[in-house]
């Protein structure tokens, strides 16, 4: 299908009103919606790219600075030219869920909170919950809010997929 050529593409898209766009014959939003996926692809593409460029010149600088400041994570600052590169490696932490519930009950069997040491917080998976007996469910229900996430739509060619 041709458009006029004075139909907006994505890169006029962020300067038109979201309800001027969504004026747009469907045939249009789906076009501008496969470009816009495929930009975002591209973009994707291009972020990783990037990045790892960026690691290649960077990375064992950065790991040298935080050796010599006597950290294995954190953020490193790192001259270049007239810039400064910020080098950020986060620490990420993971537990044993398994071990901390012995632990805590060890700590309340020997008389102490366990709250002082450590967050304790309990979660309810939905799958789970809709499989309970009505008669638990009902239980629960008072501790139980539900929330939407956001409203994703997309528009696709009757009859499958584009």
């Amino acid at each position: 299908m041709t458009y006029p050529s004075n139909t907006p593409g994505i890169d006029e898209l962020i300067n038109l009103p979201a309800g001027e766009i969504a004026q747009l014959p469907v045939e249009l939003l789906a076009a501008l919606q496969r470009e816009i996926d495929a930009a975002a692809k591209q973009m994707k593409a291009v972020t990783a790219r990037f990045a790892m460029a960026l690691e290649i010149r960077y990375a064992a600088r950065a790991a040298e600075a935080r050796r010599a400041c006597g950290k294995d994570t954190g953020t490193v600052r790192l001259a270049d030219g007239e810039f400064t590169v910020t080098a950020d490696l986060p620490k990420r932490v993971d537990w044993d869920q398994d071990r901390l519930a012995e632990l805590v009950e060890r700590i309340r069997t020997a008389g102490g909170d366990p709250s002082q040491y450590v967050d304790i917080a309990f979660k309810v998976p939905e799958r789970k919950y809709s499989a309970w007996p009505d008669v638990i469910r009902l239980e629960f229900e008072p501790a139980r809010t539900v929330r939407t996430g956001a409203l994703k739509i997309e528009i696709v060619p009757q009859g499958g997929d584009q």
